[in-house]
Formats: C-alpha cells, structure tokens, sequence
C-alpha cells in the first residue's frame, strides 16, 4: 500500500511540476508578446521594419556573419533575408561581401553607420519595460537568474 500512495504522490508531483512549467512559459510568452508590440513602433522611428531592427541585433560590429546563419536565426528561407539585407545595405548600414574562407558564400558586415544605428536602437530595444523596473531588487536578481539558467 505505501509503494501506491509514494508512486500517486510521484505522479502528482510531476503533474504538478508540469503544469507549473506550461503556466511559466504561458506566462513568459504572454509578457514577451506585450511587449513585442512596441517593437514596429520603434523600428519606424528609424525607419526601419522590424525585421531589420532583428537583423541588427543579431549582427555584431567587426564581426561578419554569412548570411546563411542570418536566415537560420531569422527562421527564415534564405531570399527573405536577401530583401532584408539589400535595404539595409542601400542605406549604408551594412555591406556584403564575399568570405575570405569561401568566396561563394556572402558575409555580412555593419558599417560605421550601421554600428551606430544598432548602438541606438539596443539601447532602446533593450530599455526595460516599467514593469519590470517595478519588481524588487531581489525578485529582479532571482528573475535574472532563473533565465541565464534556462538559457544555459
């Protein structure tokens, strides 16, 4: 009889665990998604989809990136990202060109002008909404660490 009553308290427990799970990532989806919407909004204020504004986070300065890679962060096929990157390129925020390592495959560069759109806009992008600056400092600490947890 105890062997039951352990394996049903299992059994609940991991129920339980479970649901807990599915409620955080609801959760967490239901924020991100909040506050997602704010994005086309400061992606325009530069004059740029957000699409774009991704594509410069994504990119780091001195650092190419071959396109390929870009489409697969994206999620997307690799003719979307050539629409993407040919904007951005006719406006002077990054250049193309071919890898020192394989000369078929493009590589994508910031340019000066490019770094510093990027610098401004991760600044915006990555201002914290107010309420999350309104958790406690402690409740902030644990949250930061519960997600570097995750994303390990």
């Amino acid at each position: 009889m105890l062997s039951t009553i352990d394996g049903l308290n299992s059994f609940l427990h991991m129920k339980s665990t479970k649901s807990q799970a599915c409620e955080a990532w609801q959760l967490l989806l239901k924020f991100f998604f909040s506050q997602r919407a704010d994005l086309p909004t400061l992606a325009s204020e530069f004059e740029l989809s957000a699409a774009q504004c991704h594509i410069l986070h994504l990119m780091e300065p001195d650092r190419p990136i071959p396109m390929g890679s870009l489409a697969e962060a994206l999620a997307c096929d690799a003719s979307n990202v050539t629409g993407l990157v040919d904007r951005l390129e006719s406006r002077g925020l990054i250049r193309r060109q071919p890898s020192a390592g394989d000369r078929r495959v493009k590589v994508l560069e910031l340019t000066p002008a490019g770094a510093r759109l990027r610098s401004t806009v991760l600044e915006r992008m990555t201002k914290p909404p107010e309420s999350l600056t309104r958790l406690p400092t402690d409740e902030q600490r644990a949250l930061v660490k519960i997600l570097k947890h995750l994303l390990d």
